[in-house]
């Protein structure tokens, strides 16, 4: 069975497609564009980048062996010390400049070949569900601007480093299969950056103070591995070794949403998956997210989507 992060990750198919390895010289600037759907990272192999993030108005500064996470792929700059996030240039003109043709490694910068800046960088794309904002679910969507993990392979443990170090080989690699496992790779490294950010929440932060509860952890674990079953607020409440009441006053103060919204709002992501990802037909989507017949299906798919399931389906 999955484990609860597993599970969302799955159903919200994560592709992890790279676009670009870096060999930066002072002065560097670049300005990398948004996307919705994505989430983007930049991993520091050598030497230092500053990183300057508009939707917070704050410029980071990453060393050797950091890691910056751009949930929601919004726009920013990858500078050095000397140049301003004002002065740095569209990836896209920076590409054409360094001629980069999307293989190897992009040269870019002056001539201060004696502080080059390796990255790895990639973004991951998520399938969210038509007719609705965002990916699909709360945990990928309210996570915060970025994600900053400093010593990340330190932080991760010894294995992750050497998962670094394998992408970059891969990376434009001649060898057969090198940009699959590349790709494979960069998606534990998403995952892994996203549990090590959850570890360290507190159970009082705002946004994602729900999966920082054990107590409605276990209750989601649970539904996310069985939710085709009978699910009450009363049989969650078990789950979470609670009160009916409390368990309910909980999950809304935590999570923003009641537990039979959370509850509905994941079967139909689910039964999104299935119709564009396993051909399900309605009947198959009905069943495997608990409904006892397609017209109540349906009903709730059409409410939470605008559009009929067999709709959904044939624009997929």
């Amino acid at each position: 069975m999955l484990d609860l992060l597993s599970d969302i990750l799955t159903r919200l198919s994560l592709r992890g497609t790279f676009y670009f390895r870096t060999s930066f010289t002072p002065p560097f600037g670049v300005q990398v564009p948004g996307f919705e759907n994505v989430a983007r990272f930049h991993f520091v192999q050598r030497g230092e980048v500053k990183v300057h993030v508009p939707t917070t108005g704050e410029t980071l500064r990453l060393k050797q062996g950091d890691l910056i996470l751009i949930p929601h792929g919004a726009p920013h700059a990858l500078l050095c010390n000397e140049v301003r996030p004002t002065d740095a240039l569209p990836l896209e003109q920076v590409l054409e400049r360094a001629g980069y043709k999307g293989d190897g490694v992009l040269v870019y910068g002056g001539a201060d070949d004696d502080r080059d800046t390796q990255l790895i960088c990639g973004h991951f794309s998520f399938t969210g569900p038509a007719g609705r904002g965002g990916t699909g679910h709360m945990l990928i969507d309210r996570l915060p601007p970025y994600i900053l993990i400093q010593n990340y392979g330190e932080e991760a443990g010894t294995w992750i480093e050497a998962t670094l170090r394998m992408i970059g080989s891969e990376m434009g690699g001649a060898r057969i299969g090198g940009d699959l496992i590349a790709l494979k790779l960069s998606e534990v490294l998403f995952a892994q950056a996203i549990r090590a950010y959850l570890e360290h929440q507190s159970p009082d932060e705002a946004s994602l103070a729900g999966f920082a509860d054990q107590r409605i952890s276990r209750a989601l674990t649970a539904f996310h591995q069985s939710p085709a079953q009978d699910w009450s607020v009363a049989r969650l409440a078990r789950e979470a070794a609670m009160s009916r009441t409390a368990f309910a006053q909980l999950f809304a103060e935590k999570m923003g949403t009641t537990p039979m919204q959370y509850l509905t709002d994941w079967r139909m992501q689910i039964a999104c998956h299935g119709l564009t990802e396993s051909r399900w037909n309605v009947a198959d989507a009905a069943a495997e997210v608990g409904y006892a017949s397609e017209a109540a299906f349906s009903r709730v798919f059409k409410k939470q989507l605008g559009m009929s399931p067999a709709a959904y389906r044939a624009m997929h």
